[in-house]
């Protein structure tokens, strides 16, 4: 159990480290992954249920050749991908804003140095220390936060590419 207190001790003493910018990227982090594991978890199990209702709906057709066909073959692709792509522009954007997020906590840990500066005249460099910590935890936890989300985003636009072209190759016209 004292491992647990040990390590929650470390996490709120790196949080404070950071400020308060720290935690809104943790919390980007925490929905970004959220929304990344539902995908993944979409992916391999409520998209399977799609794409058997699609090919059902399209295997019941009598003739798979005529014009209407071809428009009915359209709607139920464009259903699925947009069933595929629903949270993906959402992770996309968090992504992108993590760094900025870590550039506003640079921002804001270089305004503490320098109201430290202008106090003490720039003479205390271990007062200043926390300012400088405050601005590159921040911008490190941010970089941090957008490699992980683009490794994740990458994995599900695979994933997603590869059921776009499943479903495309088993709505056959013949």
């Amino acid at each position: 159990m004292s491992f647990l207190f040990d390590i929650w001790d470390g996490t709120r003493d790196f949080m404070a480290l950071g400020g308060t910018v720290l935690w809104f990227i943790f919390g980007l982090l925490a929905v970004m992954w959220a929304l990344l594991f539902e995908r993944a978890l979409f992916y391999k199990s409520g998209l399977q249920h799609d794409i058997n209702i699609s090919l059902e709906v399209w295997y019941a057709r009598s003739e798979r050749k005529s014009k209407r066909a071809h428009q009915i073959r359209s709607m139920l692709i464009s259903r699925i991908h947009m069933r595929i792509d629903q949270y993906l522009p959402l992770i996309k954007t968090l992504i992108a804003l993590a760094p900025l997020f870590g550039l506003l906590g640079t921002v804001t840990g270089m305004i503490q140095v320098f109201e430290i500066m202008a106090i003490t005249g720039g003479g205390d460099a271990k007062a200043m220390s926390s300012g400088v910590s405050m601005a590159t935890i921040p911008t490190m936890a941010g970089m941090v936060a957008a490699l992980s989300g683009v490794f994740g985003f990458t994995y599900l636009e695979r994933l997603a590419k590869r059921e776009k072209e499943f479903l495309e190759n088993h709505l056959t016209t013949e």
